[in-house]
């Protein structure tokens, strides 16, 4: 399955864009394969995205806001989920990965 992040590149928030920020770039430092999703650029996946929150996780009011994180077609969670993942050294379980992807051969 691919990481899939859902993001908003026209964003006029900054706290947006830096939360996407933050999950982007802790995907690329440690090597986990994703794909960006601009739902700005694209309705359909801005749609699915929608449709494919669990309702306890849309807000009162409005629409969910990015960035919101899948594992191919399962939902993972928003970035505070992403947050408190990272702060309990999970993130690998909250992506639904098996394990950090080895980069190099350990020495013994």
């Amino acid at each position: 399955m691919v990481i899939r992040v859902y993001i908003a590149s026209s964003s006029g928030s900054i706290a947006v864009k830096k939360k996407q920020q933050s999950v982007v770039g802790f995907l690329e430092a440690n090597r986990i394969c994703f794909e960006e999703v601009d739902i700005t650029m694209l309705e359909t996946e801005r749609q699915w995205m929608y449709r494919n929150i669990p309702l306890e996780k849309h807000p009162d009011e409005g629409n969910p806001m990015p960035p919101q994180i899948f594992n191919g077609q399962e939902y993972c969670g928003d970035y505070e989920d992403f947050f408190l993942s990272k702060e309990n050294n999970t993130v690998f379980s909250f992506l639904g990965l098996n394990s950090h992807p080895s980069v190099k051969d350990s020495e013994s």
